[in-house]
């Protein structure tokens, strides 16, 4: 907590506990970017009391997501899988639902550095239009939870504005961004390779959906691996959600391993 707090990342404000007779019963923190007003994720959220957690929750004004980090298989293990679930339990008293589990990976050089396929041709795209437009196309037929509900709630141009504004909050340039081309020089996707105030991350990888069937996502996270170690990067993070096989697939073929699974929770 005191290292992410040096950095801005916790706040005073952000951070909230529950006391019973002069006893810490239940704690939560939200995090947020060391620029940011707002907090992007409640971060840190144990108890020793579920009633004073839910009463927590319900009372501190933060109503962001609620991203659950834990380890690869945690439901084989008898005592964090009890844990998790208490916390879940919490949550969803607390008026929020579980949207998607998740996959996170990291990638180091002993993974390997994926190959480069050769088919695409890779250039810098410094028009927002057009990676709204590429963003607009690929949330018209998206497997990710997240970007489904907010089509489902404020349609295709909020999504693609949220995915671009996402990518804008990055502190890596924006040159790092990338969109694949065919031979023929048709659209194929987008690849973003960032930084965020962590780590190097693949921020996005997307395939327009006339171009899927053709494993492009792969030639796309290759590009975007190799663009971040020419950068110096030492390490990589990224995510998909469980539920879509093929990124997963991806992810797996190019030798990012599972580092962790998170479960996010909203608010309606």
């Amino acid at each position: 907590y005191s290292d992410l707090a040096a950095r801005g990342d916790y706040r005073p404000e952000w951070t909230w506990i529950a006391l019973r007779d002069g006893t810490v019963v239940a704690r939560a923190a939200w995090w947020g970017g060391p620029d940011d007003d707002e907090p992007s994720a409640l971060d840190w959220f144990d108890f020793t009391d579920s009633d004073a957690a839910v009463q927590l929750l319900r009372t501190a004004p933060q109503h962001t997501e609620y991203s659950l980090r834990l380890p690869p298989r945690w439901r084989d293990d008898a005592a964090v899988s009890q844990a998790s679930q208490a916390r879940i339990a919490a949550a969803q008293e607390a008026g929020m639902t579980v949207l998607v589990e998740r996959y996170r990976y990291r990638w180091t050089p002993e993974c390997g550095v994926p190959a480069a396929p050769g088919r695409l041709e890779f250039r810098p795209e410094p028009d927002d239009a057009v990676i709204l437009d590429v963003f607009r196309r690929v949330h018209s037929s998206t497997l990710d939870a997240h970007a489904r509900r907010v089509v489902a709630a404020s349609g295709l141009d909020a999504a693609a504005q949220e995915d671009l504004d996402l990518l804008r909050w990055m502190p890596s340039p924006r040159e790092w961004w990338r969109l694949g081309y065919s031979p023929g020089g048709d659209l194929v996707g987008l690849a973003a390779p960032c930084r965020n105030y962590s780590d190097p991350v693949i921020a996005y990888i997307a395939v327009v959906p006339e171009q899927r069937g053709h494993g492009y996502a792969y030639d796309l996270l290759a590009e975007a691996t190799r663009l971040l170690v020419a950068e110096g990067a030492d390490r990589i993070v990224a995510a998909t959600d469980v539920t879509n096989l093929p990124m997963a697939a991806t992810f797996a073929k190019a030798g990012y391993p599972v580092a962790q699974h998170r479960i996010d929770l909203v608010y309606p």
